[in-house]
């Protein structure tokens, strides 16, 4: 792990490069002090780590005071051959390969061993979280899908066990019904929010920031460590 930036013992800001089998993924780790868990996100097609939507998100999730990893799954070269051909973003099995293969990174580095771990998934992202989340189990402490597409992952909702937060702009109707659908399918703890007003990009003035609180409060709640005194009460 290379560190760009480091304010204090226990916080840290750093570049890393992350071996996924034969490819190696860049991203971005942030952790405030004390930080109890850590939030990876995952982009949708034709986006990327530097997402200014997810980018927002992740600054709201910090502040809360939990840690944030923004990471591309693909690489240069893959993305360029999926902008051309389109072959890649769709292939959620190998997505979500990777992205267990990330998360089992972020479990055996010193800085972030031992931390809860959530999962932040966008558009076709939101399929990449959900399977994933589906094959490790409760180690997953939460997850937020943010215009997702669950019905790619249709056959494995029902394993999902995280809490899971989905969210829908009020304008993107097909989505709507498409989340409505997975939900209805999902046993986990489980909530749908509806943004009114709102298009699959939640570019209308204030919509960004209401999914920014939902999903920073939603991995606060189920990603937070009680503090030592309330063992004493």
């Amino acid at each position: 792990m290379k560190t760009m930036l480091s304010t204090s013992k226990n916080a840290l800001c750093a570049t890393v490069k992350i071996p996924a089998g034969y490819v190696e993924l860049k991203g971005e780790l942030e952790l405030p002090a004390y930080a109890p868990g850590v939030v990876l996100f995952v982009h949708g097609s034709s986006s990327s780590r530097d997402s200014p939507r997810n980018q927002f998100v992740a600054e709201m999730i910090r502040e809360a005071g939990l840690g944030t990893l923004m990471f591309d799954l693909l690489t240069h070269k893959e993305e360029q051959q999926d902008t051309k051909t389109g072959a890649l973003r769709f292939d959620v099995d190998l997505m979500a390969h990777r992205l267990i293969g990330v998360t089992r990174w972020v479990e055996k580095q010193k800085e972030t061993r031992g931390l809860k771990l959530g999962y932040f998934g966008a558009s076709t992202g939101g399929a990449t979280v959900l399977k994933a989340a589906a094959e490790l189990g409760d180690r997953i402490a939460a997850v937020v899908s943010r215009g997702g597409r669950p019905d790619l992952v249709g056959n494995i909702l029902h394993q999902v066990c995280s809490p899971t937060l989905l969210i829908v702009g009020g304008y993107d109707e097909m989505v709507i019904c498409l989340n409505d659908e997975a939900y209805r399918k999902m046993s986990c703890e489980k909530d749908f929010r509806v943004i009114p007003c709102a298009t699959h990009l939640f570019e209308e003035p204030g919509k960004l920031e209401q999914v920014a609180q939902l999903s920073s409060h939603w991995f606060s709640t189920h990603m937070s460590v009680a503090p030592d005194w309330e063992d004493d009460a």
